[in-house]
């Protein structure tokens, strides 16, 4: 069973949670990456597939679009030689019955189940899900013992839920009492309430005490809100303990190499995001939101990409510049172009110019000064 202990994660995060950026999150250090929430009605109309030509398990929809199959119909994707014990599944669910029928379906090709209750977006909350959980603490704490009991225990694998903080530290420990009490393995706390946003600076001075709680009972803990770099996680173990973790979210979107201490370029990201896009077949549109915001908005390849209409214009695209973002022909030109001589300047003097001019001047009024 997967331990969650000390752990440094990917957040879940809709689109920007594929397959592509939780593998990239692996690579450049991340110990474990939640996929994007999924709801349990979406998940129960899928079909498993074992896609052999990719080596990957894809979960495809029967129904809805259907116009190119496998790609267009895809739910959910995994590569089991890369994500195996390590990828947690974000679950979006208000039922107890159909969060455990949701997780079954799934549970053998995922390392836990992680129950949304934090998200406060309207997609998450429309049907009591995500963050509006928190305002039915009794429903949730019934799906996370109905989760742990026909589905965690029987097939081993952990069961977990990210939280926000509620309205003061009272409310928020009651709840959190509450919920480590019902068998789960990990609470994840993003340190903002549901109406604050992630510009916000995080409130953990009720972190003590929940952490406090989760020790109590066995229930890992790890924190989210943020959390930026490699130094942000350890900083956070130097402050709360060696066995708290921390959680990734929106740097991560910029750059997944955030996990290591020493980041690669937004480049070179750029380039392994296309490979790891291109092998496994993502689609276009998620390739483009997910490189839009990896490249810099300043730069010419930000346009050209969000303008690209396949896959292999934005492959071109990236061939066009080096792992640091230079101009691949600017480079090459630098290697066989002689440097050409001297323009004629357009001043009186030959080859001199206003710059010149401006410092042999001040010169000269300073060697007067000196005279003087």
């Amino acid at each position: 069973m997967v331990n969650y202990t000390g752990k440094f994660v990917l957040a879940p995060m809709v689109r920007a949670g594929e397959l592509p950026n939780r593998l990239l999150a692996l690579k450049h250090g991340a110990d474990l990456v939640w996929g994007p929430e999924i709801i349990d009605k979406k998940l129960v109309q899928c079909e498993r597939f074992n896609n052999t030509e990719l080596g990957t398990v894809d979960y495809l929809s029967k129904t809805g679009n259907l116009k190119v199959p496998g790609v267009s119909n895809l739910v959910f994707r995994t590569v089991p030689s890369l994500e195996a014990g390590k990828l947690i599944f974000q679950m979006g669910t208000a039922d107890p019955e159909l969060a455990v029928q949701a997780a079954k379906i799934v549970i053998n090709d995922v390392a836990g189940i992680d129950v949304n209750a934090g998200c406060p977006k309207h997609f998450s909350v429309h049907a009591g899900m995500g963050a509006a959980l928190l305002k039915t603490p009794e429903r949730l704490v019934n799906i996370l013992t109905s989760l742990v009991n026909e589905v965690g225990l029987v097939y081993n694998k952990p069961i977990s839920v990210k939280i926000r903080v509620l309205e003061d530290e009272k409310s928020t420990l009651e709840l959190v009492n509450r919920l480590v009490k019902t068998g789960i393995s990990n609470l994840t706390v993003h340190c903002r309430r549901r109406e604050m946003r992630n510009t916000e600076a995080p409130i953990r001075e009720y972190m003590p005490a929940i952490i406090e709680s989760c020790r109590a009972s066995k229930v890992s803990c790890i924190i989210n809100g943020s959390v930026k770099s490699y130094q942000d996680y350890r900083d956070i173990q130097k402050t709360y303990g060696p066995d708290i973790g921390a959680m990734i979210a929106t740097c991560a979107e910029t750059n997944a190499s955030c996990f290591s201490p020493e980041p690669v370029s937004w480049a070179k990201l750029t380039k392994e995001f296309v490979e790891i896009a291109t092998k496994y077949n993502n689609h276009v549109s998620n390739t483009k939101y997910c490189l839009t915001s990896i490249v810099p908005g300043k730069t010419k390849y930000y346009q050209l990409i969000a303008r690209s209409k396949t896959p292999e214009a934005i492959a071109d695209v990236v061939k066009s510049f080096d792992d640091e973002g230079k101009s691949v022909e600017q480079v090459e030109a630098k290697v066989v172009t002689v440097e050409p001589l001297t323009k004629p300047a357009r001043h009186p003097i030959e080859g001199e110019t206003s710059t010149k001019r401006k410092l042999d001047a001040e010169a000269e009024i300073s060697a007067k000064k000196q005279a003087c």
